[in-house]
């Protein structure tokens, strides 16, 4: 199954902490763009496990491009992935992706140029996603994103509890916002998780910098994680 998916929210503000923004509010020159005018687009794969190393087939993927800094959900691009081999159920795997259903989905090599066109020289956001850009770049070497945001890294840096994705999306009311854009899918699942981590992005940077918007290189500071010479081990999902 591929869809293009088309809907958009606007999203509110929240005020940040003031030591928070007094430690990172001012971190980039005057007169740098301002973040929203950069070219982002959330990604989420799901995969057989890291447990599969360098075989871990990707079963599902989900690009969701920005534009002025809120989800373009109308370019939105989602495919379940048929991996060519039986994937033997695992509590880990997300719900749906059993064998019947991804039998009768694309190939990898049949989506990968629209991937390709939604990523390269871009920058690539995700929910600790240097776990979805190892998984990605395995199987497309040749991709060129601009770099790698990580709402996860940005969440860090403010006194949430808990920073599971989906506990984020609850605690920054963004779940009307999600049951509107995604109303079809759930946690867990690749157009889900890359639509929350396009809804959240705003929220964080309004909560750190409550005042003006920030500038991309103030951000990229803030949530920037280096792009992996090679695979990486897959690092704590939510702390």
């Amino acid at each position: 199954m591929t869809m293009r998916i088309g809907h958009a929210d606007s999203i509110g503000k929240r005020r940040g902490t003031p030591a928070a923004h007094a430690k990172y509010g001012r971190l980039a020159p005057v007169g740098s763009p301002l973040w929203h005018a950069a070219d982002i687009v959330a990604l989420d794969l799901e995969g057989s496990g890291a447990q599969d190393h360098a075989a871990e087939a990707i079963l599902e993927v989900a690009a969701v491009p920005l534009l002025n800094g809120q989800p373009d959900l109308d370019r939105a691009f989602t495919s379940l992935v048929n991996p060519g081999r039986p994937i033997p159920p695992r509590s880990w795997l997300a719900p749906g992706l059993t064998d019947g259903v991804l039998a009768t989905a694309p190939a990898f090599d049949s989506i990968a140029p629209t991937l390709a066109e939604l990523i390269d020289g871009k920058w690539v956001l995700g929910h600790n996603v240097q776990v979805d850009w190892r998984l990605l770049s395995g199987h497309l070497p040749g991709l060129r994103p601009a770099g790698l945001l990580d709402t996860l890294q940005l969440a860090r840096t403010m006194a949430f509890p808990d920073r599971k994705l989906s506990t984020l999306v609850d605690s920054l009311r963004l779940r009307e916002a999600m049951h509107a854009a995604a109303g079809s899918s759930q946690p867990h699942r690749a157009y889900w998780d890359s639509v929350a981590a396009a809804y959240l992005l705003p929220k964080l940077i309004y909560r750190l910098w409550p005042k003006r918007p920030p500038t991309f290189e103030s951000l990229r500071l803030m949530a920037g994680v280096p792009l992996p010479a090679e695979p990486v081990d897959q690092p704590g999902l939510f702390d």
